[in-house]
């Protein structure tokens, strides 16, 4: 059975609340010096082996993932992860303007840190969007192959911020690996491909001016 779409209104409001959940989260791990996972995590572990920026490594890193959407999952998914990324980038640098965290318990900045962005990411998944990088490919992967993205995710996150040991206090780590569980349990427990009818794959989804299938 055919289920109603999202408008495009309610896409918008979605994505953008949803980039307000993921951006506070990162304030929150930043507060403290928590490793991050993901296509971020990987650009910041090469940026202690390799003399490139951050930023060049995490937009160069993000390309393949980008092509990826682009031809095999649909142009408005791909749009609309592309929004949801400059929103994140924007709310993150705009909210220590409006919130100060100058003490905050480690243990509980990762628990609801990592809360906050498996909301958000989520939100966005209902909304056929990502956070960009592996969550894009996470997509794909539950979509194709019926793997779950938060069980996917929980597994490259672990490996990424196992590896950080390398160059980070274990202490952090071991506070970034509790925040990539509890981030990827929300996923895990919250989007499963058995309970809810997914936006297909097919190039019918190119037409933008609709809105994801709701789940």
């Amino acid at each position: 059975m055919q289920k109603p779409k999202h408008s495009v209104v309610e896409d918008i409001f979605a994505l953008v609340s949803a980039g307000l959940f993921v951006a506070f989260g990162v304030y929150l791990f930043q507060s403290q010096d928590l490793m991050v996972g993901g296509a971020a995590g990987l650009a910041l572990l090469g940026t202690y082996a390799l003399p490139v920026d951050f930023g060049v490594l995490f937009f160069l890193i993000n390309v393949p993932f980008y092509a990826l959407a682009w031809t095999h999952i649909s142009k408005r998914f791909t749009i609309n992860t592309f929004i949801s990324v400059s929103t994140v980038s924007v709310l993150t640098d705009l909210i220590p303007r409006f919130v100060d965290v100058s003490s905050a318990n480690p243990v509980f900045t990762a628990i609801f840190g990592g809360i906050l962005i498996g909301v958000g990411m989520l939100i966005m998944f209902r909304h056929t969007s990502s956070l960009g990088g592996l969550g894009i490919l996470a997509f794909y992967l539950q979509q194709r192959f019926s793997i779950r993205a938060g069980t996917f995710q929980l597994s490259v996150d672990t490996v990424i911020l196992l590896s950080s040991m390398l160059v980070l206090d274990w202490r952090l780590v071991l506070m970034s690996v509790l925040a990539a569980f509890c981030l990827n349990m929300v996923l895990s427990l919250n989007h499963r491909p058995e309970r809810y009818t997914l936006p297909s794959l097919s190039k019918q989804d190119d037409k933008l001016p609709g809105a994801g299938e709701a789940s």
